[in-house]
């Protein structure tokens, strides 16, 4: 029997080069993930306040269903890019009455606003009285549109300025504040 002799290999430059196969793979993994699943966005303005604050960063997906008090990220067609909590889902009426949310003519609770109303020091309502109508001219939310607004409802630019929202406008949902790191936390409906 022949004995095979194996060429001496460089076990450092063996070492270097898998090193860099994986850093390229790794490269090109994160690039996907960052690129097309988890997208990170800046909060930009006060319109989210006591829930999301200016300079924070989120992370954004957007392959899931969007459902009532959902964080989306928004392009308007004026190229701005906006964070706003989902109100009104298609084919619903949306309304709001003496500080009280109605869907369908049934009152639904905001929890996540609870900290902002306690600390809004005015004589009038937190979110001014309205209903869909007035807004849209239509009784009920058309078809892929969605009716959005601002957690700080009285400095918030929304659906009650630029009306409803289409659902090619939603980029994505937000699910994760990671910066700054003190006020990181998973964005929830409440």
């Amino acid at each position: 029997m022949k004995k095979i002799k194996l060429k001496p290999t460089n076990k450092w430059l063996d070492r270097f080069w898998l090193t860099i196969k994986l850093f390229i793979v790794s490269f090109f993994i994160v690039f996907i993930i960052r690129g097309f699943f988890l997208i990170p966005v800046p909060v930009i303005g006060s319109s989210m306040e006591k829930n999301l604050s200016p300079g924070d960063m989120m992370i954004m997906e957007k392959f899931t269903k969007i459902h009532r008090f959902d964080v989306v990220v928004i392009k308007l067609p004026t190229d701005e890019i906006i964070v706003k909590r989902v109100i009104g889902l298609p084919g619903e009426s949306i309304s709001y009455e003496n500080n009280e949310l109605y869907v369908d003519d049934k009152k639904v609770s905001e929890p996540f606003l609870k900290e902002n109303e306690k600390e809004y020091q005015s004589k009038s309502f937190y979110t001014n009285d309205f209903d869909l109508e007035m807004i849209s001219g239509r009784k009920t939310l058309a078809k892929e549109t969605y009716f959005v607004l601002g957690d700080n409802r009285p400095m918030s630019r929304d659906s009650r300025s630029f009306g409803v929202v289409s659902q090619n406008e939603i980029l994505g949902k937000a699910r994760l504040v990671y910066y700054p790191f003190k006020d990181m936390k998973v964005l929830s409906k409440n």
